[in-house]
């Protein structure tokens, strides 16, 4: 049995269900919110591009290389896209990744809902001996939620791609450890009690 396994994940702010081509639609229709296929670091699909995306995505997840869900709101609009990548499942290690949110949900609840779901998923289940992050360098949002979310920066990749535009990309990498999850949860825990009241 492959290690990683398509898996629905639910909580009372979001839903991450494993993608399929039947959300297409739905995906584009989230990207559109906020134009975010115009956001010149970061990586997501134009609407055009979204069925080529899907299958990309869905051929690394044969290939064992990554486990990629459709993310809904609560009350079960299409809100975006998450992945497990980078899979390393010979020392249990996956990235959280390629995420992206319409604009509607950003900065709500969904996002550290989803976080929560994915990293309990990650160390409760597969028994994980890290769980990572990264992001561009500029991608100042996504680098302030990461640190909220607990993780710690490893470090900065250095020329680390070469970006659609042409443009050298560093990478920020963040990772989460078992022994700091229990702490993670709780803080995560915490927020969405927060958030709730």
């Amino acid at each position: 049995m492959p290690w990683l396994e398509p898996v629905t994940l639910s909580g009372p702010h979001a839903r991450l269900e494993p993608l399929a081509k039947s959300h297409c639609d739905g995906l584009i229709a989230a990207a559109q919110d906020g134009d975010l296929s115009k956001i010149w670091y970061t990586a997501i699909p134009a609407p055009e591009k979204m069925d080529a995306e899907i299958d990309r995505r869905l051929s690394l997840q044969a290939a064992g290389a990554m486990l990629p869900w459709t993310v809904k709101d609560a009350t079960g609009k299409i809100a975006g896209m998450t992945t497990y990548m980078n899979v390393d499942a010979a020392n249990r290690r996956v990235e959280i990744g390629s995420t992206w949110y319409g604009k509607w949900v950003q900065r709500t609840a969904l996002n550290t809902q989803c976080k929560l779901m994915l990293l309990e998923h990650a160390f409760e289940k597969l028994d994980c001996i890290a769980v990572e992050f990264r992001t561009h360098f500029f991608n100042h949002q996504s680098r302030r939620a990461i640190e909220r979310l607990g993780a710690k920066q490893d470090g900065i990749m250095r020329n680390h791609q070469i970006a659609p535009n042409g443009t050298l990309r560093d990478t920020v990498v963040y990772s989460i450890l078992p022994g700091e999850w229990p702490t993670v949860k709780a803080h995560l825990t915490y927020q969405l009690d927060e958030k709730a009241r």
